[in-house]
């Protein structure tokens, strides 16, 4: 029986994944424009993991400079201050809303995500989507350690939660603790090539049904 149902964020309940994007590109629009290419589609080929990890990787290897302190938590800020609002106005995913508000009693929901841990707890707050999640998790923990967590803290086996998202992390994740994964696919099908996954559904309209059909294997 499914007891629990962890979600990815962006891209997965929010139609906010572009956002990031443009986010990134804006951050370093006055780099040559190779790096910005490159920047891009670092972040597109990376899409869940952390901005921190991601910023330390571009320094290194796409602009070969020195990342400081100083200049470290600036790019923090100003990509918070780039996405935070766009983000807590982006649409739902289709079906999502409805899924949270209809069986938010029925099973215990979690989000995971590669956002800061006080932005994305900020970012439901503002949403006012906040009473819908058991607990709402950000970086720098690592999903599978978050993950791993959730099975502790709240006595579950695996067979009793999945892992919905977008993003190979979410994937890997899921996968590290032997729990089945739901893709949602959304011009990202190209991460998931040559994965083992079961479910892949374009939005959050039939995840009762998924739920139904992961009780009947």
């Amino acid at each position: 029986m499914i007891k629990a149902v962890v979600f990815d964020f962006d891209g997965v309940i929010t139609e906010s994944a572009d956002i990031k994007t443009q986010a990134f590109a804006k951050l370093f629009q006055y780099e040559a424009q190779s790096a910005v290419g490159k920047i891009v589609k670092y972040h597109l080929r990376h899409a869940g993991v952390s901005r921190f990890d991601k910023f330390a990787y571009i320094y290194k290897y796409i602009l070969h400079r020195k990342l400081t302190e100083a200049e470290f938590k600036k790019l923090c800020k100003q990509f918070s201050r780039l996405v935070m609002n766009e983000v807590i106005d982006a649409p739902f995913v289709k079906g999502a809303q409805e899924f949270l508000n209809r069986y938010n009693k029925q099973y215990k929901f979690f989000v995971i995500s590669a956002t800061p841990h006080s932005e994305i707890k900020s970012i439901i707050k503002k949403r006012g989507i906040a009473r819908y999640f058991k607990a709402v998790y950000g970086a720098p923990n690592k999903k599978a350690d978050l993950v791993r967590r959730i099975i502790r803290d709240n006595d579950l086996a695996c067979r009793e939660l999945f892992y919905i998202g977008d993003a190979l992390s979410d994937f890997e994740a899921a996968e590290a603790n032997s729990i089945e994964f739901v893709a949602r696919i959304n011009k990202n099908v190209h991460l998931f090539k040559g994965k083992n996954i079961r479910f892949k559904i374009k939005d959050l309209k039939k995840l009762k049904s998924i739920i139904n059909n992961l009780e009947n294997i």
